[in-house]
């Protein structure tokens, strides 16, 4: 069976403050090659960078707002 995806399509996270830290943005928390690779990725990708993301972010001390 086919695995369908019915949640909320992956929104994505740039807050247009596009400054690295060891090869981390600052503003988004995805890493260069995320934020590159990000148009060709499927939702379930964009879902796991946004929770890998959020991680970073809490890690440099950072919050973003919920995605609504």
């Amino acid at each position: 069976e086919r695995e369908v995806d019915l949640g909320d399509k992956a929104k994505n996270p740039c807050v247009s403050i596009c400054k690295l830290k060891d090869d981390v943005c600052i503003g988004c928390g995805r890493s260069r090659e995320e934020m590159k690779s990000w148009k060709k990725m499927k939702n379930k990708e964009r879902k796991a960078v946004n929770a890998l993301a959020t991680e970073r972010l809490k890690a440099l001390g950072k919050t973003r707002k919920k995605d609504r």
